[in-house]
Parts: structure tokens; sequence; C-alpha cells
């Protein structure tokens, strides 16, 4: 079964290279309706669910706050993300349960099968699910990443991965795990932005490591977020770990490198060797949690 609902030459040869929107059928399946989430936020291990809230201002991304969910039902904490300003995050849940591992096996190999010279690995399919008007600040992330909107409606905005949007000592800095993936940006730069409405059936792809930011229009948004590695993203990234290792420990100013060449293979064998070696210690980037998914408070956020 096909999830993509559309595609063409054009789209094939720029996907992953350009910021792509294209249209799928996911949206269609039962699976995501009220009673398909409750489920899933039933099964899926509570331990590893991400609850977060946020302020309402699109620029403050220091008001991105990690809370609990604590024991309370699938249902319960849907109707929270219906009615409050919570963000529900159930990373890589086609490891935990068997019906998103299905659904991962068919959108990678419709992908697989339509994007121009395609292969992936280390797949991760996110289930997000938040409240009406909820927005995750800009930022941006390591390994490629596509969006398919399921319900609700969203505006996104992709930001090019140069500066002053992003420059290579950020990149370097997130890559390291020595600073969040969230960083503060300019209103101004929207206007180099591309800006993508999403309504069901619409997913958006962009180049790996592209700045972006989200914003819920006023009703319950139902998303996937689908990460993956493919070996030239493998590459970028061990490029952009040995370059902010070289400016570290030799005081070099490396630049980036995309594709396979003998710089850019020099510094991935590095990278990886510096890796096995323990040369640089990650500074772990975990928020505390501020506050627990209750009813009885303003937007469903009691503090803790």
């Amino acid at each position: 079964m096909t999830v993509i609902a559309n595609w063409d030459d054009t789209r094939a040869a720029a996907f992953g290279r350009e910021t792509l929107a294209f249209e799928h059928n996911l949206h269609q399946r039962p699976m995501f309706g009220d009673a398909g989430l409750a489920e899933v936020l039933d099964r899926y291990p509570r331990d590893k669910l991400g609850v977060f809230t946020m302020g309402p201002d699109p620029v403050d991304w220091r008001s991105w706050r990690r809370g609990t969910a604590g024991d309370l039902s699938g249902a319960e904490l849907l109707k929270a993300a219906n009615e409050g300003r919570i963000w529900l995050n159930l990373r890589a849940v086609n490891d935990h349960l068997p019906a998103y591992a299905d659904l991962a096996g068919e959108i990678f190999g419709d992908l697989e099968a339509r994007a121009s010279g395609l292969k992936t690995f280390k797949h991760d399919v996110g289930l997000l699910i938040s409240s009406p008007n909820a927005h995750v600040f800009y930022h941006l992330d390591v390994p490629p990443v596509t969006l398919w909107q399921l319900r609700g409606r969203k505006r996104m905005w992709v930001y090019p991965r140069t500066a002053p949007f992003v420059t290579e000592e950020q990149l370097e800095k997130i890559v390291l795990r020595e600073s969040a993936e969230q960083f503060a940006y300019e209103p101004s730069w929207d206007d180099a932005a591309h800006l993508q409405v999403m309504d069901p059936g619409v997913a958006v792809s962009w180049p790996q490591n592209a700045p972006h930011r989200i914003v819920n229009d006023d009703m319950l948004n139902v998303s996937l977020s689908i990460e993956y590695m493919t070996p030239a993203a493998l590459m970028r990234a061990n490029v952009i770990y040995a370059n902010g290792l070289m400016r570290r420990r030799l005081g070099a100013r490396p630049r980036l490198q995309d594709g396979f060449g003998p710089a850019a293979m020099a510094k991935f064998g590095a990278a990886r060797a510096a890796k096995a070696l323990k040369l640089h210690k990650a500074s772990k980037q975990v928020l505390p949690t501020l506050f627990a998914v209750d009813a009885s408070y303003e937007n469903f956020v009691r503090p803790i």
C-alpha cells in the first residue's frame, strides 16, 4: 500500500535537497482518531513520553518547559491536549508498538521507492499531539526529518541553513551536544523563510539541519515527525563533529563540506575515532521537570 498520494520527477530530485511539500493519505486511517490516540498514549512507555508546555510568545524559546503526565489515562491526556497548552511527543513509537513499526515500514518503503537514490536507516517515527495555538520554537535537528500532518492545521517556517540563520559554530555546539537544539532567532528572518501551511494530508521535508519553527492554529494538532539517517546525512553529521573538535582542540577555523570528497572522508574517520576514544564529553541537555498535567489548573499545567 502506498502512503504518498502525489509525486513526480521534480519531487524525486528535490527530496532532501530543498524544502518540499507533498501529499499523503495517512490522515484517513482510523488509528489517528480519538480512540486510536488514547490507546497509543495508554500503551506507549510512560517514562519515555515527552510532555511540554510553552509561553504564548513564539520568540521566547526559554519558556519551553518539560513536565510529567503521571498516571493519567490516554483519554485524559488527549483531553489535556485538546483543552490546555500541552505538547506530547512520543519519540520512536515504532520501536514500542507493532502497528507503528508496520507504519514505519510502509512510509520508508514508499519514500525509498520514490526519492532518487534514497537509502535510509535509524528510523524514528515520532507521534506529536499538541494543543490549539501551541508552538515549537526555532530549532534544528541533527538528522534529516519529514513532518506529516494528520489532524488540525499548523504553519511551519523553514529557514536557510546558512548564517545568520545558523552559523557553523552553532551547528557544531548542537552536534557536540554542548547546547540545546533550540536557540534564539530574529523575527525579521521570516522574510527569508519558506512558509508552509500544513493541513491533514500534507507532508514537508527540508534539508538536513535547516532551522524551522511551528505554530498551531486554534485546534488540536496531530502529526508524525519522521527522523532517519542516510549515508550522506551521517557523513555531514560527522564532519560537523570533527570540525567542532578541530575548532576547540587545535584553534582551527574549519569549513563544512558536504558529499564524500577526501576532506570530508578524513573528517568522518577522525570523528569516528574521537568518539571511540571518548575524546569529547557531551553535556547532556535535559530539561528539569517543572510541571504536572492536571485538569484543575489553567492550561492543565500544575507547577511542581
